[in-house]
Formats: C-alpha cells, structure tokens, sequence
C-alpha cells in the first residue's frame, strides 16, 4: 500500500472514495456537511437520515455518490467529541475509514481529518499508523487467500496546509515503525512448530544482517559459563537447545544514552511439571514470547529509524517442556547474579528466565532497563485485556514510559511497587521462592524480578493482557497486536 500527503482541500480533491473525519453533531447537515451536500445534491443529508449518522466515535456511513463524479465512493467516519479528540481516536477512525474503502473494492482512497485539531505531523503518522496495521492481514498459514479482501492500494492524505518534504519523511518513518509492530504480530501468531528458539535465532541473524546490527547469541555451553543457572533451568527440558539473543543498534557517533530493552522468550509454556490445566488455553501459549517479539520489532524499527541511542535488544529464549529431565517443583536453582531460588512452581517460568537476562543487561553498563513480558494471569484480572501494568521504583522512568504509552496508543497503568509483598517469595531453604500467594500476583511476580537489578533504573511491563486479541479491535484484527514496540519506540525517539 502506498501512502501519500497532498495539499489539497477535500471538497477539491478528485478519485475513487473520500473518507471524512467528522466531529459529532445532531447538526452536520447545516453545519460541516453542508458544502459537501450541495455537491452531491442532497445525497449526505439522504445519507444521515437513513444511517441516524451524527460524528459519534466508531461509527462510519457511506454511500456511492456517482460513477463518473469527481469522487465515487464517500465515507464519513466518527471521531466523536472535539474536546475528547486524541491521536488514538485518529488510528481508529483511519482504520475504519480503510476497511469501509476495502469493503466498496476501492483501490485508492483520499481521507482527510481535521489536522488542525492536533499537530499535523501527528495526524499525518497516526492515520497512516491505523491504515498500515488495520488492514493488516495474516495469510501465511492458509492455502485458500481471497485477494479481493486487500484491494486498497493507494492512500492520500489530504491536508490544506503542511511541508510536503516533511510530511513524505514522517510517513516513511510512520512505516518503519509499522514493520517493527508487523514484526512483532507474525512471530506472535506464528505456532510453536514454527517459531522456536532456533528459529528466533535465525530471526535475529537476518535482522542483523540486514539492519546492520551487532549481534551476539549465547549458546548452552555459554549459559553455563556464565552460570545462567535460572535460565537453564526452565529449559533442560526441550529437546531444542536455548538460544539467549543479544542485539546491538549502535548510533553513527558517541550515544546520548544506552538503554537495554529485555524480553520474555518463551516459545511455548506447557506449564512444565505444573502442567496448564485443562480448558486453560494451552495452545495461547505460542504468544508467551510476546515480550521477545516487541523488543525485535522495536529492534527493526530503531535500527531504519537511527536515534543517536545505544539500545541492546535481549532475550534469553527457550520451551517449557515436560520430559525426564523437567525442573522440579522443589528443585533449587542458582541464577547468575549468585541468587538462589527454591522452585515451588514450574509455570511460573517466565521470571527464572528473565533473572539471568537482567542480571546480563546490568553488567552491560547501560543507564536504563526495561523488561516486557506476559508474566502474569494477575495482570490480566486486575487490567483486563487491552492495558499493559507498569511497575518502577524510578518516578522519572514511569514518567517518560506514560507519555510513551499516551502517544504511541499502547495502553499503560502503573502499579505499586508495594516492596513488604515480598515477605510472602521469602523461602526457608533459598534466597527466596518463585512465587508467592495468589494475591497481588503481579506485584509479587515483580518483586522477584527486582531482585535481580542493583542499581540500574528499571521498568517491568506485564503485557499478558494485551498481547493478544479474539476480537476486532480499533486497528488490531484479530490476533497478535504487536504491542510495545510503538510503546518501546516512542520512548527512546524521546530520551
């Protein structure tokens, strides 16, 4: 699909469908529609007495206007309140806008929204944000496509007032980022059959080697002389060998900051030992490297869009199998850090192997670490499915990952860092258990983490929510979201 800024005002423009972002009104006849219904003859006002149509948020009418017209097809999409107005409502609305083109068989559409509303240049990215991931299909594991459904190629974006030079580089940009986000969704969605740890392995070859990064893959035996002994632990039972990925983007010039991005890599959780119970989604378990895949996305995208930041890109990634060889619940294991750990859970795995990935991008010297994760079932109850947990005793750090969360569209709350929670990881035979009661699990969960972090400022985002979606949503189809790369992005773009 290819995208395009244009100067031009609406009402001039001339092509296929025109898609409107209309701010709600019981008044849109008299009032913002009204030259647009003298051009059609009184079509728009047919329009919204037969649809009720009125610029409430998520809603869309169209109508064919003509066949030999100057615009064809007309769509009018929601963006609800003007004094609610957000880049989010934008994405929203774009990604409308293009599925409604898609569904009339258009090939090109011209959308036009009030850029005046918000900076043009944020308008710009977050209509071509909504547009390149809300018509995002999946069609690699089908033998049977319909092509037609894809028929959109072509998108303008009509704005009356803005530098053209600058506009086409925020949308390559805006592009970039998408292909970390779409990056992130195809090593989510893809089965555990597929995506393996030496298939995450070879992801990471082909990225360096394309992007120009350096890139450091530590094997079992490495591991081991490292005494990543927590890491190890949860994978001694796979038939399929470890592989902890570490990325390099190094900027052109001495870096203004260094920051480690660490992600859960598990490739499939069985529960080990602890086995999911029935009816507990254990084929979702592909998704439990959804952290691993938003820190690559935002490897790919960082690496085309070159801010003058170190960033280190890590994941120790594995299975959680079942075999003869399974961890224990019992079992004491010894993390890196010199850490001991009396395992009273196999499944809760995904903390072991992150201990020794902290303890790693510590000793890397950087200023600043922050891990993301599907760790916990707690987060999900306390946030539901569409918001990330946030935890970090670095008020600055919180800070500067919000404001990431409010641009880039991946939902954030920040949760206590309630530290007398740990009382109840204390473990009678070892430095501490792996987890601890029911309550506050995610708090507990995070605890754990923190002990594996001295001095670094730090930030654990719990993602289990949000990874995934069984629904349509705004501009996520169903399926992987990509989550937090954007959120990863927008937050070095601003360091």
């Amino acid at each position: 699909m290819n995208f395009s800024a244009v100067l031009t005002h609406a009402l001039n423009w001339t092509g296929q469908a025109l898609a409107l972002g209309v701010f709600e009104s019981d008044q849109l006849i008299q009032t913002t529609l009204a030259p647009l219904n003298d051009r059609y003859g009184d079509m728009v006002a047919d329009l919204l007495q037969d649809t009720n149509f009125q610029g409430k948020a998520n809603t869309v009418a169209s109508v064919r206007v003509g066949r030999t017209t100057a615009v064809q097809h007309l769509i009018l999409v929601g963006l609800g309140k003007a004094e609610q107005l957000k880049l989010e409502t934008f994405r929203v609305a774009a990604a409308t806008a293009a599925k409604q083109a898609q569904h009339r068989r258009c090939t090109q559409l011209g959308i036009s929204f009030p850029a005046e509303a918000l900076d043009p240049f944020a308008t710009l990215q977050a209509i071509v944000e909504g547009i390149q991931l809300g018509t995002y299909r999946d069609d690699r594991f089908r033998s049977d496509v319909d092509e037609s459904l894809a028929s959109l190629q072509e998108v303008l974006i009509l704005q009356e007032s803005v530098d053209l030079a600058q506009a086409t580089e925020c949308i390559t940009q805006t592009l970039q980022l998408c292909s970390g986000v779409t990056l992130a969704r195809q090593l989510v969605a893809a089965p555990p059959n597929v995506v393996t740890p030496l298939t995450m392995a070879d992801m990471a070859q082909s990225l360096a080697a394309e992007h120009s990064l350096h890139l450091e893959i530590l094997e079992k035996e490495d591991c081991e002389a490292r005494k990543m002994g927590s890491f190890l632990s949860v994978a001694q039972a796979s038939d399929l060998p470890p592989k902890f990925i570490h990325l390099t983007y190094q900027p052109p010039g001495s870096p203004r900051r260094k920051v480690a991005l660490v992600g859960k890599g598990l490739t499939f959780d069985s529960g080990g030992l602890n086995i999911k119970v029935a009816g507990g989604s254990m084929e979702m378990m592909k998704t439990d490297m959804g952290g691993s895949a938003a820190v690559f996305g935002a490897a790919k995208a960082i690496a085309q869009l070159k801010p003058d930041v170190e960033v280190h890109f890590i994941s120790a990634v594995t299975e959680n199998m079942i075999s003869g060889r399974s961890l224990r619940p019992g079992d004491i294991v010894t993390a890196s850090n010199g850490k001991t750990i009396e395992v009273n859970n196999t499944d809760a795995e995904g903390r072991l192997t992150l201990a020794d990935a902290l303890v790693f991008a510590e000793g890397l010297g950087v200023d600043t670490i922050v891990d993301l994760a599907t760790l916990t079932g707690a987060c999900v109850v306390a946030l539901g499915e569409t918001i990330g947990g946030l935890w970090t005793k670095s008020s600055e750090l919180g800070q500067q990952l919000l404001h990431a969360s409010e641009r880039s569209g991946d939902a954030l709350w920040q949760l206590p860092f309630e530290e007398s929670y740990f009382e109840v990881m204390k473990s009678p035979v070892a430095d501490m258990k792996n987890t601890g009661n029911r309550a506050g699990g995610s708090i507990t969960a995070t605890l754990f983490l923190n002990q594996f972090v001295k001095e670094t400022p730090w930030a654990h985002i719990d993602m289990a929510g949000p990874v995934w979606t069984d629904k349509e949503r705004g501009y996520h189809p169903v399926g992987a979201t990509g989550y937090g790369v954007r959120l990863l992005v927008n937050w070095i773009l601003s360091l």
